[in-house]
């Protein structure tokens, strides 16, 4: 249920209301994205002025990580089973006061506390903003056109955050962590009046707190595992035991959600490919694009000696490109098919990943760095909005939020994971001495696993290619009870 705001027809122009609900849902999404970006930037002033330790500055980072993808299964059947509305506005307003509270702070422990804050918040704005867009516009052109818009949001405001930062660290750092206030405090106002209610799950069988707290804690001791492996050593008995843990917590959490009358996650969803491939792709996408900007703003800033200003202005074309396709991705998803383009993408992705490894001391920009950076921008246009309506497709509107919380972990715990790799291996062939070419030969190796990620993504990808007998199978299993029994697939799976 969608009241007061209806469902709008194939045939339909969207209404002004219909507008302005996707404008606010797009906030909240371009204020994620925007605050992972800004921060970054920021890190060296926080230091300076807080009198910060790196590992306690990497906390600032990672206290968002792994508030965020911690707790968005959590989030995202919350979303279903309490009202995605309700859900999306209380954490938008945690939002909002969270970012007053980073930017006035005096202390580390306080703004790590502040950044943890923020990343729960958004584990709950993502995965219910996601669904509202999904039970709000039908499946087919206009919620392709929908997603398009709104996944290239966290785009523009992943890229405007590399800007800003870079303008407003010199002011103050302060300002970084205070600009989203303002903005998710204006969304919060105009959410009120135009987000659609929705109501309760009412036949949730029970609500899964067993699920929910197992799987929340498999996830934190997951993300919280792999942030920490760098520093304290993949191999370190910490890390091995940590590793012991999260597999049997992930084993439980199975088995209880298989014998859970209203599971946090239903298994059966998974049993869909195009959903499989979703998931693996966001891990695989996200991961490689994360890996490769931690390393090219190294090099960018260490080696070349690049402001922060000039790296933001160097990885915008990529953010442009997006940008400007928005309005049009949602057609070429009607076309095309988000079994085609995803690999696509991915393709384009791996083009650019091997272009950059040709860099220099000594690099044209033009000539060698921004034929690298417009193609990972025509990637990123066609793998982020083509995965999201690929994984919400075919699934029941009470399961909207669950899947989009699905999809969100995936994109989290992979940028997770592949970038400590990543930084592992460029700390494995960190030179003993430290000249400028030696450094440049480090990152080499690191350029190489980004470039591998994104090829293991597109290999994934392209099986979705393989034809399938019947158009059906793009359906994810359903949930109801008549149609479980009809194809004997049991409920709680």
């Amino acid at each position: 249920m969608t009241s007061p705001l209806t469902k709008p027809s194939s045939e339909e122009r969207w209404t002004p209301r219909l507008w302005g609900t996707l404008l606010v849902l797009c906030a909240a999404m371009f204020l994620d994205a925007l605050d992972v970006s800004m921060v970054g930037v920021a890190l060296p002033s926080i230091g300076a002025d807080l009198d910060l330790s790196t590992s306690t500055l990497q906390w600032i980072v990672s206290g968002y990580i792994l508030g965020y993808g911690g707790l968005l299964l959590l989030g995202g059947r919350t979303a279903d089973l309490l009202g995605r509305r309700r859900v999306f506005l209380v954490a938008l307003a945690v939002f909002a006061l969270a970012s007053l509270l980073g930017g006035l702070v005096d202390s580390g422990p306080l703004l790590i506390a502040s950044r943890f804050i923020k990343g729960l918040s958004a584990a709950f704005t993502a995965p219910a903003g996601l669904s509202i867009i999904t039970t709000t516009f039908p499946e087919g052109p206009l919620r392709n056109r929908a997603l398009s818009i709104y996944t290239t949001c966290a785009a523009t405001g992943f890229s405007m955050g590399l800007v800003l930062s870079g303008l407003l660290t010199e002011a103050s750092w302060r300002l970084t962590m205070l600009l989203p206030a303002p903005i998710a405090v204006i969304a919060l106002v105009a959410g009120l009046k135009l987000l659609p209610r929705s109501e309760r799950e009412k036949d949730h069988r029970g609500y899964d707190i067993p699920g929910a707290v197992i799987g929340t804690a498999s996830m934190l001791l997951l993300v919280f595992t792999v942030v920490q492996a760098p520093e304290v050593g993949w191999a370190s008995a910490r890390t091995l035991l940590s590793f012991l843990a999260v597999a049997a917590l992930l084993t439980v959490f199975v088995l209880v959600e298989r014998r859970s009358p209203g599971p946090l996650i239903r298994l059966g969803v998974l049993r869909s490919g195009n959903q499989i491939r979703a998931q693996l792709g966001a891990m695989t996408f996200f991961g490689s694009y994360i890996g490769f900007q931690f390393l090219a703003t190294l090099y960018l800033q260490s080696l070349l000696g690049w402001s922060a200003l000039q790296t933001a202005l160097a990885f915008l074309p990529a953010g442009v490109l997006v940008a400007v396709s928005a309005t049009k991705m949602g057609a070429i998803v009607d076309r095309f098919g988000t079994p085609r383009l995803i690999p696509a993408g991915f393709a384009l992705m791996v083009i650019g990943y091997a272009l950059f490894l040709r860099v220099d001391l000594d690099p044209v920009y033009a000539a060698v760095i921004l034929p690298s950076m417009l193609l990972i921008g025509a990637a990123c246009a066609l793998v982020f909005p083509s995965l999201n309506i690929q994984a919400t497709n075919g699934v029941d509107d009470h399961e909207q939020g669950m899947v989009s919380g699905l999809l969100n972990t995936s994109v989290q715990v992979g940028g997770a994971i592949f970038l400590a790799v990543v930084t592992a291996v460029v700390t494995a062939n960190s030179p003993e001495n430290t000249t400028p070419q030696a450094v440049l030969d480090s990152y080499r190796p690191g350029l190489t696993v980004v470039t591998g990620i994104a090829v293991i993504g597109l290999l994934i990808t392209l099986t979705g290619l393989r034809p399938r007998r019947r158009q059906q199978s793009v359906v994810v299993a359903r949930s109801t009870l008549k149609e479980a029994e009809a194809d004997r697939v049991p409920v709680r799976d």
